[in-house]
């Protein structure tokens, strides 16, 4: 693969560059890929060309279907499911803007928490906790050890049940 290129960077390179800072890797992810995206496009577009919202409205006075009456609030999730899509890697600016381990790691100029001694104890990574319990540490854990060559090939963590992590207090992220 060391011949092969995208744009100006290689196979191996375009890959490194969608693991992030916190060790996730945006290749995994589902706003990424925008498959959950497209499909709740689609799934809207049908319900709108069969006017399911009609169907649900006249099937929700009827006990048996009476979750349709939550017909609205479903379409709506789904608008904010079409709008969950990632345009940019967390390199390039994606991801939450206010990202304290992106701007922590670029001013340690690291290419990640794996290569900062804190890790295991760092605080920042509590953020992202919350959406993968502990497959960022796992993952940093596993690129620290075997590199990011090593990393992108094996297998990677999007979520790993917490083990024994405390929650933030009040206000902190």
């Amino acid at each position: 693969m060391k011949n092969m290129y995208i744009g100006e960077k290689t196979v191996g390179e375009e890959n490194e560059h969608l693991i992030s800072y916190c060790g996730l890797y945006c290749g995994d992810c589902f706003a990424h890929k925008g498959t959950i995206a497209d499909l709740a496009r689609d799934l809207r577009k049908e319900l709108r060309e069969a006017h399911f919202d009609k169907t649900a409205e006249s099937l929700s006075n009827i006990s048996f279907f009476k979750e349709y009456k939550q017909y609205k609030e479903c379409y709506e999730v789904l608008g904010a499911m079409v709008r969950f899509r990632c345009n940019k890697v967390c390199r390039d600016g994606g991801g939450p803007p206010f990202c304290k381990m992106r701007k922590c790691c670029q001013k340690k100029e690291i290419k990640g928490c794996w290569e900062c001694t804190d890790f295991e104890t760092c605080k920042k990574l509590d953020f992202i906790a919350e959406s993968h319990g502990d497959a960022s540490l796992d993952n940093l854990r596993n690129l620290k050890k075997k590199g990011p060559k090593e990393f992108i090939s094996g297998k990677r963590q999007w979520y790993t049940p917490p083990k024994n992590r405390k929650k933030n207090g009040p206000g902190e992220i």
